[in-house]
């Protein structure tokens, strides 16, 4: 397992990476639209930008949230199921969030193959193919993001054990 330990933590890091590039692009981009509209020179492209890279963060931080388990997990049902339920709850778990990312992926490919060339409105220079390509992307990752954690999840379906839940680490942490 040390190779998906490996492929996990590079996924994490280029994830985590991405998020903070997009969050910090997003703050400068819309703080200086907003200072420049009040100087009476706006920008008409930085909203449509902005949603972009909004969107964008959303869709890596979706696969960020399902590496870091933090997704749809149900643990509190798997853990309260019967013992020969709780493998089963959580491959088929995956296999309806899987599935429904490869969907997603693959009608986001459709999508960025039908719409590729249209420009921007406001930056005509810019492809939909490009802004639109985070969703079969980031689906993408999602599912490798399921995949790697489901080792894990299927450990403790078969302890029984309450599967770790992120959420509630963070707020134990805080005490």
């Amino acid at each position: 397992m040390p190779f998906v330990r490996l492929v996990r933590r590079v996924l994490e890091v280029a994830l985590v990476s991405t998020g903070i590039v997009l969050l910090f692009a997003i703050a400068v981009l819309v703080a200086t639209g907003v200072v420049l509209r009040k100087l009476g020179a706006p920008i008409g492209w930085y909203d449509e930008v902005a949603g972009v890279l909004l969107a964008w963060l959303t869709w890596y931080g979706a696969a960020l949230a399902a590496l870091e388990r933090a997704h749809l997990g149900m643990p509190d049902l798997v853990a309260l199921a019967p013992a020969g339920w709780r493998v089963g709850l959580v491959l088929l778990r995956a296999l309806l969030v899987c599935g429904a990312m490869a969907a997603i992926a693959w009608f986001g490919w459709q999508i960025v193959a039908i719409l590729g060339d249209e420009k921007l409105v406001t930056v005509p220079w810019l492809t939909v193919g490009l802004t639109q390509s985070a969703i079969p992307i980031a689906a993408s990752l999602f599912v490798l993001a399921e995949l790697l954690t489901l080792p894990d999840r299927l450990a403790e379906a078969r302890q029984g054990a309450a599967a770790r839940d992120p959420e509630r680490a963070l707020l134990e942490g805080a005490r």
